[in-house]
């Protein structure tokens, strides 16, 4: 805790933070994620395109079993091998992205997660993780209990927001 982060990559240079909450702790009491930043990207989320070029902001073992695909996005990297995602032009024009976390929602949890806190932009971000949830009772009332391969765009969404839904 305390340590400054200096980030350095093709969209931030420059960019510090200071960890203030211990890794993968002191989270707000709402904000339960089902997975780790590492588990994601084990898994496969945002067609392994994500990360890959600020891999040093972030711990070196959640990129040691990590599926990615650097060239270019990839959607059978992903854990249900198809596309979810909205392009980073989407998120912007419907004002998602903040200026400290320029690709969105998974940077600000790896960040997050790593300690950094931003009361404002914290709150707002698990705000729209808790409205993901809605995605997850889709699944519980239109799928049969066990069956993975129902839904699975919107499966693979609610991985991308650390919602375990291999578990629905």
């Amino acid at each position: 805790m305390g340590r400054i982060i200096v980030v350095r990559d093709r969209m931030q240079d420059g960019y510090r933070y200071e960890l203030t909450a211990p890794t993968g702790g002191g989270f707000a009491p709402e904000f339960k994620p089902e997975l780790t930043p590492a588990q994601m990207l084990e898994l496969g989320v945002f067609g392994g395109k994500y990360l890959t070029d600020c891999r040093s902001e972030f711990p070196s073992d959640w990129f040691e079993n990590a599926k990615l695909s650097p060239a270019r996005s990839d959607p059978s990297v992903n854990y249900f091998g198809v596309n979810a995602s909205q392009p980073l032009s989407v998120w912007r024009a419907k004002g998602w992205i903040h200026p400290d976390d320029p690709r969105g929602w998974f940077q600000w949890y790896c960040r997050y997660f790593l300690g950094r806190r931003l009361a404002a932009e914290d709150e707002r971000q698990i705000g729209r993780w808790k409205a993901m949830r809605r995605h997850a009772a889709q699944i519980r009332r239109h799928c049969a209990p066990g069956d993975i391969f129902c839904r699975r765009r919107q499966r693979q969404a609610l991985l991308h927001w650390a919602y375990d839904s291999r578990l629905i």
